[in-house]
């Protein structure tokens, strides 16, 4: 373990940054003048004008000096020009303002005293009492300077020297991005016994450089070296994070920065652990002028066991693991545009182990796909395979979920194109849409798809304010199937077809009611659909691939069809009826409500039966959101049994307070569903977290997710505590999972992260 945390701290000496100091100047030298021109006389203007001419080889600098001040003393024979008050001298974009200043022309010597104000090129501020400038102010020495910089950090030395090359050095130098208070020592501070910039290869380089907070001495480098604030980006050692956690153990993670070009970079990052030995990663990024691709993964090699915890055993993990996420997008040309999102992991535990991106998703999905857009015209040509990560479903039911695993399709291709006629002079306009799709398994089922759909829409408004759409459509579908069980060892391979029309009316009548303040709008809506009381007489026989996960809530109740995908049809017949409100006020923010029910006319609906509803009345759907000042924000989902009035879907989120205080609370409750491919048992979550200011700087926060099922319990909590300024952040973060799970059962992570403005952070990932 002592090896570890000298190894990590090397590490972190390696990669930690300063920003460099600006510009530095010292020294001066005085030549006092004889005569003197009356001020009256004077003008801004070329100082080389009011001066006799001095030999320069023939040569002539392409950047004049100016300068304009209240006084001018010269002295034609020993060319020396004294000029006080506020006097500024310009050669290109640096400006000199001061009290007094020396000009010696035949020396090219430039002494200013009292008030001195440096102005660089660069933006920064250089203040001093005396500056002696040379070389066309091209060289500068000054002693006890100070310098704001153009991101308004700051650097004092001892002394400051800039020479001809533009090289600059300065000794017993402080530097800090700290707002400075009379009296007080900034927050941190980088003191460095010497400091060279060295301006052709653009680098900083420090000589006993000593990390100060609050002026206590926390970290000492003997020599350490980076680039320039000018360069934008160039290869080497960034902020290292460091952690720990119950798989890996402790670990300390560098990160080097490869510039390959100025669209083309690669970042290596290796995790270095105590458990684990190390785990290589990394991301490769470059950008094109018409896309980009950004690929970033791990890999490791593991011995199945984790050092002093049995629990790891139960579930063997693969001895070779690793993840992949791959995120690719190209212009072809004007029409046509490639994505391409894939996502690869080796084992179901291996993104929770490792905490990182999609490790509670419950499966990944990759995708590639050509899109085509053009006015109303749109196609696509895609492709998707999808792969099972559900760790909970593994350790519940290790057989169904290796069952899962053989059944998850893959889909190539997916094709769609749709196109919408422009509108008549009614406001009637066609919609064509054609889809096909190729599904396959790993247990041998496979099927063709191709559908159609005809669509006619036409908006209405009455005299009234009433607002009607009718809707007439055709949808015509043809599928292949091979090798698919629709029964207990029951298989179909064939070819089948089906035409299901539809007609749609939707009839709303905004109600509105404004006062001086708020503004209230009423809308009771009706949705009527007509369509066969029976989707096909042989149903059964064509797989349910895109429509296996039926919903019935606010989002759809209103929908002509309630599915999501095209292999069932939303049959039969049907009254939806519902009631939206709404209030806007100019103190009062914003109220909305709206709730709905739907009466089947049918006897029979192939969605009502994929949600477990019998009845021909369904539940009661609606949602409410409140946000009647910024001390509140609030939304709310619901499902209401239509004869109980019991919940059977509830989901709230609600944050109740202001940045000083506040309470976070979301609740999510479902009743056990299985009807659908995606079974699932009952499920009871609340999730509460509060957040405090406690002063100015220092904030708290702590969080619980609680599941409130028989035999539930915690199943994560933790909390942060940070401090944040305007050159600082600090943060303490620690997490406890309480997972059913055993694997992931009392698994930990504890981090803490420091963040320099200006140069950079270190701390755990």
């Amino acid at each position: 373990m002592r090896k570890f945390w000298v190894v990590a701290f090397l590490f972190l000496m390696a990669s930690f940054g300063v920003l460099a100091a600006n510009e530095p100047y010292a020294g001066a030298i005085v030549k006092k003048s004889t005569t003197t021109t009356p001020k009256a006389d004077f003008r801004p203007g070329n100082l080389t004008d009011i001066m006799p001419s001095v030999e320069n080889d023939g040569k002539k600098d392409e950047q004049e000096i100016f300068f304009s001040s209240d006084e001018l003393e010269a002295d034609s024979e020993e060319g020396v020009i004294i000029a006080s008050g506020n006097v500024v001298v310009t050669r290109n974009n640096l400006e000199l303002t001061s009290d007094k200043i020396w000009y010696n022309q035949k020396k090219d010597i430039i002494v200013a005293e009292g008030n001195v104000k440096l102005k660089e090129e660069d933006g920064s501020v250089l203040y001093t009492d005396k500056i002696t400038l040379s070389e066309k102010l091209k060289r500068a020495e000054v002693d006890k300077v100070k310098v704001i910089m153009r991101d308004e950090s700051r650097i004092w030395a001892d002394s400051f020297t800039k020479k001809t090359s533009n090289n600059k050095q300065m000794r017993n130098a402080s530097y800090t991005a700290c707002d400075m208070c009379k009296g007080k020592s900034p927050l941190w501070q980088i003191d460095a016994r010497k400091i060279n910039h060295d301006a052709k290869g653009q680098n900083i380089n420090y000589n006993d450089a000593v990390l100060r907070v609050k002026n206590v001495p926390v970290f000492y480098l003997p020599f350490l070296s980076h680039p320039a604030p000018e360069v934008k980006r160039r290869s080497g050692l960034l902020m290292a994070s460091m952690g720990s956690s119950s798989y890996l153990g402790q670990y300390v993670q560098p990160i080097y920065f490869v510039d390959v070009s100025e669209q083309t970079d690669i970042l290596l990052s290796p995790y270095i652990t105590t458990d684990k030995g190390v785990v290589l990663g990394g991301q490769y990024r470059q950008y094109f002028y018409n896309g980009h691709i950004n690929a970033e993964g791990t890999y490791l090699e593991d011995d199945g066991k984790t050092k002093g915890d049995d629990r790891y055993s139960k579930f063997e993990r693969p001895d070779k693991r690793g993840n992949l996420f791959l995120d690719a997008r190209y212009e072809l040309n004007d029409l046509w545009v490639a994505n391409l999102d894939f996502n690869y992991v080796s084992d179901v535990f291996y993104l929770k182990d490792l905490n990182l991106a999609h490790d509670d998703d419950a499966w990944l999905t990759s995708k590639l796909s050509f899109e085509r857009f053009k006015g109303r015209d749109y196609a696509t040509i895609e492709g998707y395979y999808y792969k099972l990560t559900s760790y909970s479903l593994k350790e519940r039911n290790d057989a169904e979920y290796r069952n899962r695993m053989k059944s998850m399709p893959t889909v190539a291709p997916f094709m769609e194109y749709e196109t919408i006629s422009d509108p008549n002079k009614y406001g009637a306009y066609f919609k064509t849409n054609l889809s096909s799709a190729s599904v396959y398994r790993d247990n041998d089922e496979e099927g063709q798809r191709v559908s159609m759909i005809n669509s006619f829409e036409l908006p209405y408004m009455s005299n009234y304010g009433e607002q009607y759409k009718f809707v007439a459509s055709l949808k015509s579908d043809m599928y292949y199937v091979n090798d698919y069980m629709y029964k207990e060892n029951e298989y179909y391979d064939g070819t089948l077809g089906r035409i299901f029309p539809q007609v749609g009316v939707e009839w709303r009548l905004p109600l509105v009611r404004a006062t001086e303040t708020t503004r209230q709008i009423l809308e009771p809506v009706v949705v009527a659909s007509f369509a066969p009381d029976q989707d096909n007489n042989d149903i059964d026989k064509i797989p349910n691939a895109d429509s296996a996960d039926a919903e019935f809530d606010d989002a759809n109740i209103l929908s002509l069809d309630r599915y999501a995908g095209y292999d069932r049809n939303d049959d039969g017949s049907r009254i939806s009826y519902g009631l939206n409100w709404s209030s806007y006020g100019n103190i009062m923010g914003r109220t909305s409500a709206f709730i709905a029910q739907s009466y089947q006319l049918s006897d029979s609906n192939t969605f009502m039966e994929a949600i477990g509803e019998e009845d021909r009345l369904s539940d009661y759907v609606g949602r409410v959101y409140a946000s009647p000042n910024k001390y509140l924000d609030l939304n709310y989902r619901f499902r209401l049994d239509k004869d109980s009035y019991e919940l059977n879907y509830s989901e709230l989120g609600a944050r109740v307070g202001a940045d000083i205080f506040n309470v976070y609370t979301s609740y999510i409750y479902l009743q056990p569903n299985q009807n659908s491919y995606y079974a699932s048992d009952e499920r009871k979550e609340l999730y509460l977290s509060v957040n405090a200011k406690v002063t100015k700087n220092w904030s708290l926060g702590i969080y619980d997710r609680i599941d409130l099922t028989d035999n539930g319990g915690s199943l994560e909590q933790g909390g942060h505590l940070t401090y944040e300024d305007e050159c600082l952040k600090l943060s303490m973060v620690a997490k406890k999972y309480n997972y059913d799970n055993p694997t992931m059962d009392d698994d930990y992570e504890i981090g803490v992260t420091f963040f320099f403005k200006t140069l950079g952070g270190v701390g755990s990932k």
